[in-house]
């Protein structure tokens, strides 16, 4: 799996607000806005509006590592999106400003105090505060949008409730259960966009080929796989072409069983991508993953599930 590193940021990304230059002022919203899913939109149309309202750009405060990651790894569930691709859906949407902050256990026990004098004021420049209705802060998460208030009664506090849809709220813990559970069409309703997974395209052993279904080999950048099955996709090259295509997620107890594999077969082009990136929408999953009588049995059911693909595609 590939780590997100500096270089994977935008050019307009403040990846550390403590080596960055201050903002004047800005309207900011803190998260992990992890999908940057429906739920999120909400919360950045209430940024935007405060944005126009008081003239100040609009920021979103966020974090890498997750903050679970670094202060309870047992309770850490892997990332829907990389660091880079969350930082684009951001940029997409509108955001000026987006600033990264590099968690550790320092950061983690910063009082309320600090934060709010140190970050909000003295380094972004807050001048009004989005959050979502769970928000909490600082040292234990002992402080919340009533502790700002307090703490800095010059700042606007804008709290914005739960998106919720089908008697449940749009979470990103919603999501990445619907898409490692394979519900790859539930969760795009929920992220508003085809769930999408993108890595380099690596040399694998070349058995598809040898059986007629030749596949790119994905290195998955994302921490969360969907789950284990097969899928008609749309893949995005390297040079901005996309091409349909099947693909496989899983470890082919076929023929392997062991190695997890992201594979996929292109139904409109053969060429040699390996070295390029690629990013793969899963828009149906068409079947789960099983394991076949012989390699006869398995290409006939290949046969039928670019059959499948090809239907649901047109």
């Amino acid at each position: 799996m590939a780590s997100s590193s500096a270089a994977d940021y935008h050019p307009a990304v403040r990846d550390d607000p403590f080596d960055s230059a201050p903002l004047p002022a800005s309207v900011v919203a803190i998260g992990n806005f992890d999908g940057v899913h429906r739920g999120h939109r909400v919360v950045l149309e209430a940024l935007f509006s405060a944005s126009a309202r008081l003239s100040a750009p609009s920021c979103v405060y966020t974090f890498d590592p997750a903050p679970t990651a670094v202060v309870a790894p047992e309770r850490h569930q892997p990332r829907i999106q990389t660091l880079a691709n969350r930082i684009r859906c951001l940029r997409a949407a509108g955001v000026d400003h987006v600033v990264v902050e590099r968690f550790t256990r320092e950061f983690s026990r910063y009082s309320a105090e600090r934060f709010v004098g140190e970050v909000l004021l003295a380094r972004l420049g807050a001048r009004a505060l989005v959050v979502g209705h769970d928000f909490r802060f600082g040292s234990m998460r002992a402080g919340d949008a009533g502790a700002i208030r307090r703490l800095a009664p010059e700042m606007e506090v804008i709290e914005v409730a739960a998106f919720v849809e089908g008697a449940e709220a749009i979470s990103s813990s919603r999501v990445r259960k619907l898409i490692a559970g394979g519900e790859v069409e539930a969760a795009a309703a929920l992220l508003g966009r085809p769930v999408t997974v993108s890595g380099q395209v690596v040399h694998g052993d070349a058995r598809g080929r040898t059986i007629g279904f030749p596949t790119a080999n994905v290195d998955v950048d994302e921490e969360l796989r969907p789950g284990n099955g097969v899928y008609a996709v749309r893949a995005r090259l390297g040079d901005g072409r996309v091409v349909n295509g099947v693909a496989n997620f899983g470890t082919r107890p076929t023929v392997d069983g062991s190695r997890y594999a992201a594979e996929v077969h292109l139904l409109e082009i053969d060429e040699d991508l390996y070295g390029q990136p690629l990013e793969v929408a899963l828009l149906h999953r068409l079947r789960e993953e099983r394991r076949f009588g012989s390699v006869a049995e398995l290409v006939t059911q290949i046969r039928r599930d670019v059959a499948a693909a090809r239907a649901f595609l047109r």
